[in-house]
């Protein structure tokens, strides 16, 4: 009988402990939430979708693979940021500006402007797009009007951080409930959506597969999160380099950005079961899509596709021109007033924006929202080069260097980027 009791003592002092660990864990988890969301909603903007729709429609399943490589490949990069900014203190421009020669500095800054402006450019035809969508707006007036909704969106930021960091937590949520309602309407082929989870290298024989591989990899992995990710976490770095801290905010990070996975993988399967089901294999733009899916699925189905695709790129712009201030700072050392910042950035993105629209109307946009995705994609590998060798060095990074198995699957990552850009510039000759 007391042998019985005793068993039941350890039994529940283990459970007890067991819960304890948990409830700790969980409290670290939440004091640290909220720049992993803020670099998700770069991986679910409207040139994510461009792409996704586009895959979807036209090998149906058979890229899914893709996203989810893509999305791997992005927490494997954000982690490197995370580790970065804790461990050392510095972000990703702050920590270039320290090690490289003024000249190599300053083109480093120089492309990752562009990037920036170039991530700044989709999200405005992206919300353009929306508006008119939902509202009728003109193009034109919409990207006018994607102005006034960022700096509303900002102005979040004066009642604190973490409350943007909040809001904009909310927001994936409702986008993430958006899409999962769309492919919950189309029925998809789940037995097929499994299949497309494994990789099939006989998919790139057909032609087109291979460019569209590179967008969505390119319009996934976001040079400027990069940026703004290890300036995000510095406020969480303890003194003494705790491995706890980096646990809980790369855990962050992960949570997150398999939301964004789901986003996208949704879009792919939704274009899959609606358009390349039906035999509708080269939808490519939003605006067609859209229009699609009310005969196909119902009104509801395209109001909440518009609705969805409106936050994430209102969500994305906020991301966006945040790390522009980071990416200015980090490389010059010089500071603007934040809101000028802000404004500076998205006036310079308005402008092709506004220019190509209005010469090339819908359809110079939707070209306009896929050249930013190339753009982006050369950009990458001068973010992703530096972020693998900084934080693989003792150096700058003291008791918490990357594992090395993250230094060799970033390196690995960082010259499979550099191989699809170049068959992406080759396929474009």
């Amino acid at each position: 009988m007391t042998e019985l009791v005793v068993q039941t003592l350890r039994r529940t002092s283990r459970n007890l402990t067991g819960r304890i660990r948990l409830s700790g864990l969980l409290r670290r988890l939440l004091s640290v939430a909220g720049p992993g969301w803020m670099i998700a909603v770069g991986y679910m903007d409207p040139g994510n979708w461009a792409t996704d729709i586009a895959a979807g429609s036209a090998f149906g399943y058979k890229l899914l693979f893709v996203v989810a490589l893509a999305g791997l490949a992005g927490m494997l990069f954000q982690a490197l940021s995370v580790r970065l900014g804790l461990a050392s203190g510095l972000d990703l421009a702050e920590a270039s500006r320290r090690r490289f020669l003024p000249a190599g500095n300053h083109a480093l800054w120089l492309l990752a402007e562009i990037g920036i402006i170039a991530c700044d450019v989709a999200e405005i035809v992206g919300t353009a797009i929306a508006l008119k969508l939902l509202f009728g707006l003109p193009l034109l007036t919409g990207i006018v009007a994607s102005l006034g909704l960022t700096v509303l969106m900002l102005s979040l930021e004066r009642r604190g951080l973490r409350f943007l960091e909040a809001a904009i937590a909310l927001l994936v949520l409702s986008v993430i409930g958006c899409l999962v309602f769309e492919v919950l309407l189309a029925r998809p082929d789940w037995l097929a959506v499994a299949g497309g989870l494994v990789p099939d290298h006989a998919v790139f024989a057909t032609p087109g597969a291979a460019v569209l591989t590179v967008g969505i990899i390119g319009a996934t992995v976001m040079p400027h999160n990069l940026y703004l990710h290890g300036a995000l976490v510095k406020r969480y770095r303890p003194a003494d380099g705790n491995e706890a801290t980096l646990k809980a905010v790369t855990a962050d990070s992960n949570i997150a950005l398999i939301g964004a996975f789901t986003v996208n993988a949704a879009i792919l399967i939704l274009a899959a079961a609606t358009f390349h089901a039906t035999g509708q294999q080269d939808i490519a733009g939003l605006a067609d899509a859209q229009a699609l899916l009310a005969p196909i699925l119902g009104p509801a189905a395209a109001i909440v596709f518009a609705l969805a695709l409106l936050i994430a790129g209102q969500n994305s712009t906020v991301t966006a021109t945040l790390a522009g201030q980071v990416v200015m700072e980090g490389f010059t050392g010089f500071r603007l007033s934040p809101a000028l910042r802000r404004l500076i950035t998205r006036a310079i993105a308005i402008l092709p924006a506004a220019a190509i629209t209005a010469v090339g109307g819908e359809h110079g946009a939707e070209s306009l929202l896929v050249f930013s995705q190339v753009v982006l994609s050369l950009q990458l590998p001068f973010a992703v080069v530096p972020l693998v060798l900084f934080t693989s060095d003792r150096r700058i990074m003291g008791n918490l260097p990357a594992p090395r198995w993250m230094t060799m699957g970033g390196a690995i990552l960082s010259l499979g980027l550099i191989a699809a850009n170049a068959t992406m510039l080759y396929s474009l000759v």
